[in-house]
């Protein structure tokens, strides 16, 4: 079985070839660059040089969000129509779920970071469990010393990681202290071999109402509704 993973949810433009028992090859950079220009000339060159036809893959998986509004659908979209056109499964993974990974042989718990701009943060919270992420407390939108706050609660160590955990460090150190862990520049980039794998026994969506995690609506989407609850009230 054949898994192409497919993220670009974030900076990082990731695409994996995986199977059962191995990671076939990978493509990473962490660029400012458009992805919707570089995405298949990527999914293209991994095949040809894993010597792979479209036709030999299994299954599609994409890292469904949250993160950067039109990264997220760029990936989503590309995999829905390579699933689609190539008739085979597509599953999602949550793109911190993906992240959390890093966090495999941490002790405590992990809290991987996407900064989402005035001070909030994307986050979860994830304790590795046979090696899986398993999600303790559920992928959201938070200010981030509201989080920290959160976290402090718990009484755990926590390991955070992420490209974007420099913009927030000294809020979760002054807050959780000697519990705030944090990886290094080497662990902060998501794996697309890793979302290929985790993606393996994912439930199939289906391709044509898939769509997404954003968590939270885009600024415009959001001024939108409140300007028609106006006129619905007036």
């Amino acid at each position: 079985m054949k898994i192409l993973a497919i993220d670009t949810s974030n900076d990082v433009l990731g695409i994996g070839l995986v199977d059962e028992t191995k990671v076939i090859g990978e493509y990473i950079t962490n660029l400012k660059k458009n992805h919707s220009i570089r995405v298949m000339p990527a999914v293209e060159r991994l095949l040809a040089d894993c010597e792979t036809k479209p036709s030999e893959l299994d299954k599609i998986v994409v890292a469904g969000g949250p993160g950067s509004y039109t990264g997220v659908r760029i990936g989503v979209t590309i995999a829905k129509t390579m699933a689609w056109s190539l008739g085979i499964p597509l599953s999602s993974v949550s793109s911190l779920a993906l992240l959390a990974t890093a966090g495999r042989y941490f002790p405590g718990v992990v809290s991987p970071i996407f900064d989402a701009r005035r001070g909030l943060i994307y986050t979860g919270l994830y304790r590795i469990e046979d090696q899986d992420p398993v999600m303790i407390k559920e992928d959201q939108n938070i200010p981030a010393v509201e989080w920290a706050e959160i976290l402090r609660k718990t009484g755990e160590s926590v390991l955070f990681v992420g490209n974007d955990i420099d913009i927030h460090k000294e809020t979760f150190r002054s807050v959780l202290v000697e519990k705030a862990h944090f990886a290094t520049v080497g662990e902060f980039n998501p794996r697309p071999g890793e979302l290929g794998l985790l993606g393996i026994n994912r439930p199939e969506e289906n391709i044509h109402t898939f769509t997404p995690n954003y968590i939270r609506l885009v600024e415009a989407e959001a001024k939108w509704l409140e300007r028609q609850g106006k006129k619905t009230n007036d």
